[in-house]
């Protein structure tokens, strides 16, 4: 997401995109696509022998990890965590597919950056993929962009060496994983829940012949979601309008369920509910008592921009002072005996059985413009049977995020041309 937005915008969440070549076109009407969890059975990184709890433990040990590589502090990270990509650390996948006859691909979808590309062969130096790599020589559709032509231009990435007269790009992300390869236009066509997939002809993307960095077997690539012209939502143009939203199913529910990402007019969150905010962070409130967001530095002012919401990180990370205040607040309130983690990742836990009543109160995150309030669901999290943990930590890096847990049963709007996001209670298990 560029610089000049008002507003932090890193939803970095996996998906595996299931494009098929389709002679259907996009509509003003939008369309639905699925996402499914991480650890749903369907999903190619699910492990039968984890228990629930366990697969919770594993989701925050990725999530704390996944922070630590997006802090813009750290040593060869970018200056904002808009770029930063870490690919092993998302949580929800979807099907992909491109090229004509069609091949199908995993890559991961991420909003905090724009190039769309795909291991290509010839390889030359490239991480290991457990699908084959896609080939521009069988794909009808495949067009070699040449250079010196407006298409070359669409990122600052490109340049006219290495095959004659064809753009070449490198592309760079924050923990050094790369891709560098040959910009071409492509067909991308996206299935949806409504059984009518959506074709997209001519997309720009990277056809990668040298790719490396933090990658997974099951990944082919990236799908870039973010605010630039080269990003999927914008190359889709009038048909979604520069929308789309996502409802996350909760981590506790069955994941057979599937959680939906949503385009053009059917990403439009209305009707009673909905809130609308830049991301500025201005207090929390825990139940009456409200407390104003301080991040330990000199300044009185609230930063604009000053948390990030993104779902590959499953807690709600907040600076060490403001935490500490909040966490306060939370002790005083819940009457139940505190236990330690047996997992040792979550700072606040309660002794509570299931069915029995916890008592917390209701946690408000009071945005510039807007309040979104989360129940309990949201803000503690039942690690083993008899222990809950409360779902907000102080951040171990100078950077504060709204993580999926505080997500979850939210149906959630991204609307990158007038720089909005909106917020609608819903139950994601059925909507």
């Amino acid at each position: 997401m560029e610089a000049s937005l008002k507003f932090i915008f890193l939803l970095s969440f996996t998906l595996i995109l299931a494009f098929s070549i389709l002679a259907e076109s996009a509509s003003d009407y939008g369309f639905t696509a699925e996402l499914v969890h991480r650890d749903s059975p369907r999903s190619p990184y699910y492990n039968p022998a984890d228990t629930p709890h366990q697969r919770m433990a594993n989701a925050v040990r990725r999530s704390i990890s996944r922070v630590n590589r997006l802090d813009p502090s750290s040593a060869g990270a970018p200056k904002t965590p808009s770029t930063t990509l870490v690919p092993n650390d998302g949580v929800y996948l979807m099907n992909i597919s491109l090229g004509n006859p069609r091949v199908t691909i995993l890559g991961i979808a991420d909003t905090g950056s724009d190039l769309i590309w795909t291991q290509c062969k010839p390889c030359a130096d490239c991480f290991k993929q457990a699908a084959p790599l896609f080939d521009p020589r069988k794909s009808s559709t495949y067009k070699d962009i040449p250079c010196h032509t407006s298409l070359c231009g669409v990122l600052d990435q490109t340049a006219c060496y290495g095959r004659p007269g064809l753009c070449t790009y490198a592309y760079s992300y924050g923990e050094k994983s790369y891709t560098a390869g040959t910009l071409a236009t492509e067909t991308f066509t996206i299935g949806s829940t409504s059984g009518r997939p959506v074709s997209f002809p001519k997309v720009i993307f990277g056809c990668g012949h040298r790719n490396n960095g933090n990658f997974d077997p099951h990944q082919s690539g990236i799908i870039g979601l973010g605010g630039g012209s080269a990003s999927l939502i914008s190359q889709m143009g009038n048909a979604t309008g520069g929308k789309f939203s996502h409802c996350l199913v909760p981590h506790s529910s069955n994941h057979q369920a599937s959680s939906k990402l949503n385009f053009g007019a059917n990403a439009v969150v209305a009707g009673p509910g909905v809130t609308f905010y830049y991301l500025t962070l201005e207090a929390v409130s825990v139940g009456e008592t409200r407390i104003e967001y301080t991040s330990g530095n000199t300044s009185t002012s609230v930063e604009e921009g000053n948390i990030v919401i993104d779902s590959g990180t499953t807690l709600t990370l907040l600076p060490q002072e403001f935490y500490t205040k909040i966490e306060a607040a939370v002790v005083k309130s819940v009457k139940l005996p505190r236990v330690r983690d047996p997992s040792h990742v979550f700072n606040l836990c309660y002794k509570a059985e299931k069915d029995t009543g916890i008592g917390a109160p209701t946690v408000t995150f009071h945005f510039k413009g807007a309040d979104v309030r989360l129940n309990p669901a949201n803000s503690f999290f039942r690690i083993a049977d008899d222990i809950i943990c409360f779902t907000v930590q102080a951040t171990p890096v100078q950077l504060n995020i709204y993580g999926n847990l505080a997500q979850s049963n939210y149906l959630i709007g991204y609307d990158i041309q007038n720089m909005k996001l909106s917020f609608k209670p819903v139950d994601c298990t059925s909507y």
